[in-house]
């Protein structure tokens, strides 16, 4: 049940953020000084901000920059951490020496601090935000993709598939990546919430998308000066990084316990 209710608020959240232009009546970043602060009403639900943006139109197209960031990320983290992960662990030795003495190096700093160091050196704006986050990111990744190789490549299939004479592209794409694909899902969706927090949190410093851009992250900020007089317009995009954060964990822990309880039957 949890699976099931997790999985579809997941869908509905991702499906507003795609189809926000047809969903959202109002320009996110057109204003209108003469209907600032406007409350709540039939044309504006949620009223209007300081420059007269419609806020609820924001936090729809937010969600888009919000959630491509994200998954953007871990697309990337995904190929890497395929690439580097079971190549390491297959391969063994020197190859998997320098690969995890690389990985070394990256799990030393916390990771906001990394991201904040790799933002000084490419520059601020979303695409910067985005390899940030993933170089802080792939090497732990790259490390469980390892761990899950060198528990599967010791077991029978794989060792019968080297006595038939198979490649070793041929095992690790046929009969390592599939294993590890799923366990990645899981992995990513935990901690798809914890990468969006990162994307909100640089975009709130000023590092990452610019105002006017509809973010959530920028809508904070944006807010900030007014939370005494209206300290809705910061609750909202608040209330939406904390629900997506809250449904996509859900969504990984029962994942997670799924996967488990089919291990625990298969075995």
């Amino acid at each position: 049940m949890k699976l099931k209710i997790s999985a579809t608020l997941s869908i509905i959240i991702i499906l507003i953020a795609i189809f926000a232009p047809l969903i959202f009546d109002h320009d996110p970043n057109y204003g209108d000084l003469q209907n600032k602060f406007l409350p709540i009403s039939s044309e504006h639900l949620l009223g209007t901000d300081h420059l007269g943006r419609d806020i609820l139109s924001r936090l729809g197209h937010g969600a888009r920059i919000s959630f491509f960031s994200v998954f953007a990320i871990s697309l990337l983290i995904v190929v890497s951490s395929f690439f580097i992960g079971i190549l390491s662990g297959y391969k063994g030795g020197i190859v998997d020496n320098i690969l995890m003495r690389i990985c070394d190096v990256f799990l030393t700093f916390p990771t906001f601090i990394l991201a904040l160091f790799f933002i000084a050196i490419f520059g601020v704006g979303l695409l910067n935000v985005i390899l940030a986050i993933f170089m802080t990111h792939w090497a732990w990744y790259a490390r469980m993709v390892r761990s899950i190789t060198l528990e599967i490549k010791s077991q029978n299939h794989i060792l019968a598939a080297k006595m038939l004479g198979d490649s070793e592209f041929k095992i690790m794409r046929q009969h390592i990546l599939p294993v590890v694909f799923s366990q990645m899902i899981i992995l990513i969706t935990l901690d798809f919430g914890h990468m969006l927090l990162h994307v909100s949190s640089l975009s709130f410093l000023g590092l990452g998308v610019k105002a006017p851009t509809a973010e959530w992250g920028v809508m904070i900020q944006d807010f900030a000066p007014y939370i005494m007089e209206y300290p809705h317009l910061m609750i909202y995009p608040g209330l939406c990084i904390f629900v997506s954060v809250a449904i996509f964990n859900t969504l990984g822990e029962a994942l997670r316990d799924r996967y488990a309880i089919q291990s625990v039957r298969f075995h």
